[in-house]
């Protein structure tokens, strides 16, 4: 079992738990924020975790205020914000940091293995225009995907522009719904 299942976090209610507590599901780990340009990404994840979570999957929210402050809210209002813009029904965790000095040991789990990320090229290309240069195996910007297996492991990665509803990581999930 990986160890990413067994690291703490805490929900967004404060209850301290594990991802350990959706053992045997398939795991979408997004790192969001509510006032990004990607953050209408949200409608997209809720309604994959509709269409699969009967399958075993679930999304994990993880608010991240590491981009230009574009999460500056408290955890209630993250999840407010959440609940009354997007109807937001997958579990979003208490906001922690994805990059850096402070980096969550979950992103530094996340981060720290070989998973090439998919649709990498155009995001870091816009960032880099901006004088922003992302070293490898960093979080490039929020609403970046991993997605991780029923047993825990992670499978793939995805860009932050690879949206819910792209094949690319459709597939990804409903092959992992198979295994």
């Amino acid at each position: 079992m990986s160890a990413v299942l067994n690291i703490p976090v805490k929900l967004a209610d404060g209850r301290e738990t594990s991802l350990n507590e959706f053992k045997g599901k398939v795991m979408l780990v997004v790192n969001v924020a509510s006032k990004c340009g990607l953050t209408k990404q949200y409608e997209g994840l809720e309604k994959l975790y509709e269409d699969k979570q009967s399958d075993g999957f679930v999304v994990t929210a993880f608010p991240a205020n590491n981009f230009m402050g574009q999460e500056p809210g408290t955890d209630s209002e993250i999840v407010e914000f959440c609940q009354l813009t997007y109807d937001v029904k997958f579990p979003i965790f208490s906001k922690i940091s994805v990059k850096g000095d402070d980096q969550h040991p979950l992103y530094k789990q996340l981060t720290g293995s070989s998973i090439p990320t998919t649709g990498d090229g155009p995001m870091k290309e816009r960032l880099r225009g901006h004088g922003v240069v992302v070293a490898d195996g960093d979080i490039v910007w929020n609403f970046e995907k991993f997605l991780i297996g029923r047993d825990g492991e992670i499978k793939a990665r995805f860009a932050p522009d690879v949206t819910a509803d792209d094949s690319r990581l459709v597939e990804a999930v409903e092959r992992e719904l198979k295994a």
